[in-house]
C-alpha cells in the first residue's frame, strides 16, 4: 500500500526521507549491531545523540547561550504543572485563554496559585487571539502564559503581547519549528515534539536560565523541577531514547531544507492554497478569524454535520486521512506541518472540489 497524506493534529506525519533513514538504521544504528532502542542512555553513543540533537536545534532556533535545552517526559499535561510549580515565585501568574490547552493550563495552575485569567476569546468559541489591548497583566504577576498555535481552533498568535516585562511562558506544540523565532523575547518555550517534531514520548523546554530556580518548594517531586533536567543534562532518568533520536533527524532534515525560513516560505504558500479555496467556497466554511489563522492547522465545516461525516469518510477512501475535527467542535481539521508535502494540499483541494461539486445540491 502506498503512503496515504495524513492530516492528523499529532502523532502526526514525518518526513518520508527521515522514516526511511531511521528504517535503515533499525538494526545497527552507527555499526553498534544494536537498534537505538537497545542502547544505555548512559552511553557515549547515546550522549553523541542528544548533544548532536540539541546543538541541531540551537542552530536551527538561534536559542541564546543564557538558554537550557532540556528534554522532558509526560507531554503538555506534565508541563501544564511544572510550569506553576517552578516559576509561580510570588504565586500569581496571568494566562491567556485561547483555547482549550491554554484552558488547561490555567486551570492546573489554579492548583499552585493565583491563576488569572488575563483575557479570553471563548465566548466566540475560540475563533480568534485576543487584541493587546484586551489583555490585562497585573503589575505583580510571576509570568504571562499563551498557547503559540491553537491546534484545536486554527488560530495563532501572530504578535506576541505586551507582558510588561514579565517573563512570557509559551506553548509551541503545533508550530514548533515551523517559522523562525525570537527566544529571546520569552522566557520559556516548551512544546510537546508529537505534532510537527518527531514522535510522541518527549517535550522540549527552552528556557532561561535565571528561571531554573533551586529553592523552590521542597514537595516538588524530583521529575517535576526544572534544575533537575538543567544539572544532569536531561539524564537524570532513562529519557525517551528513540524519540530524542528521531528528533535529531528531523532536525537535521530541517536544515537540509533551508532553516525555518524556508520552511516558513513553504507552510505560508501550503496554507494560502486552502485558505484561498475556503474563501471562495460555496459549502466549506473556514472557522477562524482571518487575522488569527494558523499556517499550520487548517479547520473548518460545511454547517452539515452528516455532510462533515461524509466529506471525512470519503477523504479517506481517497487517501486524505485524520480529517475529522477535534471531538470538542466538530467539523474538519487539515493539520499541514512542515513534513506535509504541498502535493497533499493541492491534492486536499482538488478533492474538496469535487465534493462540492458532487453534492452542491444537498
Amino acid at each position: 500500500m502506498s503512503r496515504v497524506y495524513n492530516f492528523s493534529a499529532g502523532p502526526a506525519v514525518l518526513p518520508e526521507e527521515v522514516l526511511r533513514e531511521a528504517a535503515d538504521e533499525m538494526l545497527d544504528y552507527n555499526g553498534s549491531g544494536m537498534s537505538v532502542m537497545e542502547i544505555s542512555h548512559r552511553s557515549k553513543l547515546f550522549q553523541n545523540i542528544i548533544d548532536e540533537a540539541e546543538k541541531d536545534l540551537r542552530d536551527l532556533m538561534q536559542i541564546p547561550d543564557n538558554y537550557k535545552v532540556l528534554w522532558i517526559q509526560g507531554g503538555g499535561h506534565v508541563q501544564f504543572a511544572m510550569v506553576p510549580l517552578n516559576l509561580m515565585k510570588h504565586k500569581k501568574a496571568d494566562y491567556v485563554i485561547t483555547g482549550q490547552w491554554a484552558k488547561k493550563a490555567w486551570q492546573e495552575a489554579q492548583k499552585y496559585g493565583d491563576a488569572r485569567a488575563a483575557a479570553s476569546s471563548a465566548e466566540s468559541g475560540f475563533t480568534y487571539i485576543p487584541k493587546a489591548e484586551e489583555i490585562e497583566i497585573r503589575e505583580d504577576a510571576d509570568y504571562v502564559y499563551i498557547c503559540l498555535n491553537n491546534t484545536i481552533y486554527g488560530t495563532a498568535w501572530h504578535e506576541l503581547p505586551d507582558t510588561k516585562g514579565k517573563p512570557l511562558i509559551a506553548d509551541i506544540s503545533s508550530c514548533f519549528l515551523s517559522e523562525p523565532l525570537d527566544v529571546s523575547k520569552f522566557g520559556m518555550l516548551w512544546g510537546g515534539v508529537q505534532k510537527n517534531v518527531g514522535p510522541a514520548g518527549v517535550a522540549i523546554a527552552i528556557i532561561r536560565e535565571d528561571l531554573i530556580r533551586p529553592d523552590i518548594e521542597e514537595f516538588v517531586p524530583t521529575m517535576l523541577r526544572y534544575d533537575t533536567y538543567a544539572n544532569s543534562g536531561s539524564l537524570y532518568n532513562t529519557p525517551p531514547v528513540y524519540t530524542i533520536y528521531m528528533c535529531g533527524k528531523v532536525f537535521k532534515w530541517l536544515k537540509r531544507q533551508g532553516g525555518l525560513e524556508a520552511m516558513q516560505k513553504r507552510n505560508q504558500e501550503k496554507a494560502a492554497i486552502l485558505y484561498d479555496f475556503l474563501d471562495h467556497s460555496s459549502m466549506f466554511v473556514p472557522t477562524a478569524e482571518k487575522d488569527s489563522r494558523s499556517l499550520m492547522n487548517v479547520t473548518f465545516v460545511t454547517n452539515d454535520k452528516e455532510l462533515d461525516s461524509l466529506f471525512v469518510k470519503e477523504a479517506e477512501q481517497a487517501g486524505l486521512v485524520s480529517l475529522k475535527g477535534h471531538r470538542s467542535v466538530g467539523g474538519m481539521r487539515a493539520s499541514i506541518y512542515n513534513a506535509m508535502p504541498k502535493e497533499g494540499v493541492v491534492k486536499l483541494v482538488e478533492f474538496m472540489k469535487d465534493f462540492e461539486a458532487k453534492h452542491a445540491n444537498r
